[in-house]
């Protein structure tokens, strides 16, 4: 990391809360590498509340003037103009991936919009928010490719997924995770957008042990497949991604589609359509999704990985 750097970035986002968003956006994504020096640091904007996340270490130098520049931001004209009225830091590298609140007061639950929907975040308690922003095009998809589908949305977590099909017309949704809290704030972000929650089922299980239970609520239209890149006793990506794929024969009909997805910058698309061709020989590849233009990176491999799949059935 680079101190001199820090000047780069206090001009980007003074630049980018000039115009600040109307719904929550990254300004800054330091990790696509297009930044030198700062390849270690985000910046959220979740409409009042500006998120820094830093995802490494580093030197005592480095720490003082990054929270000397991002006070200053917090003091600045721009600032005040833009709506802003909390700034954290977050060290996301550590396991509790404490928080600094450097200007306002700290957040727990916080409220924010996206393509016309709103979802509840928790700050200052888990790595992560409750809503990731760089899946804003797969929402966006699965939102107009849900009208009278039965959806299956694995890894769920908040159900941010669910949200959006049901804003879609789904007929059903089916969530699971086996953290029953991420589930419980799907649960309320559902009630944040008056959704009948009759049309949406929360399943707190672990999913290797769970395949009746997901299989009962089907056959699907639509399979979401978003999995952690690794989840310790329960989800292993490179030895466990297979084993999905392989039960979609059972858990489909006929046309039904599939968006599989990998946020693992060392695991390319490329590994999802072999793994799909080999395990589940009826989908065909259609397209992969777009990321957001916010989150560009300088290997277009290194970033999310949103592939749709579609099920063809063989001519007889």
């Amino acid at each position: 990391m680079n101190i001199d750097a820090l000047d780069t970035l206090r001009t980007h986002l003074l630049t980018a809360l000039s115009r600040a968003p109307d719904e929550a956006r990254r300004l800054f994504h330091g990790r696509g590498r297009r930044w030198p020096g700062l390849e270690h640091i985000t910046v959220d904007w979740l409409q009042g509340v500006l998120l820094v996340s830093l995802f490494k270490p580093v030197e005592p130098d480095f720490a003082t003037a990054l929270r000397a520049h991002l006070t200053a931001l917090a003091a600045s004209p721009g600032w005040a103009a833009s709506g802003a009225h909390t700034l954290t830091l977050q060290h996301r590298y550590t396991p509790e991936a404490a928080c600094e609140w450097l200007a306002g007061d700290a957040q727990g639950q916080h409220t924010v919009n996206e393509d016309g929907l709103r979802y509840g975040l928790t700050l200052g308690r888990n790595q992560n928010a409750g809503l990731f922003l760089d899946m804003r095009y797969g929402r966006q998809w699965v939102k107009a490719h849900a009208q009278g589908r039965r959806v299956l949305n694995l890894f769920a977590y908040t159900c941010g997924f669910s949200v959006a099909a049901i804003a879609g017309g789904a007929e059903h949704v089916v969530n699971l995770d086996m953290a029953r809290s991420a589930l419980n704030q799907g649960r309320e972000n559902h009630r944040l957008n008056d959704h009948d929650l009759s049309r949406v089922s929360f399943l707190g299980h672990e999913l290797f042990k769970s395949w009746g239970k997901v299989r009962r609520g089907g056959p699907y239209d639509l399979v979401i497949i978003d999995p952690p890149s690794f989840q310790k006793g329960s989800f292993a990506l490179t030895s466990d991604y297979r084993k999905i794929l392989r039960k979609l024969p059972e858990l489909t009909r006929e046309g039904a589609s599939v968006l599989a997805c990998v946020n693992d910058p060392g695991v390319g698309p490329g590994f999802i359509i072999d793994s799909m061709t080999e395990e589940a020989t009826m989908f065909e590849f259609v397209q992969r999704l777009e990321n957001p233009p916010e989150f560009s990176d300088i290997d277009p491999t290194g970033g999310l990985k949103a592939m749709v799949f579609k099920r063809i059935e063989a001519v007889a």
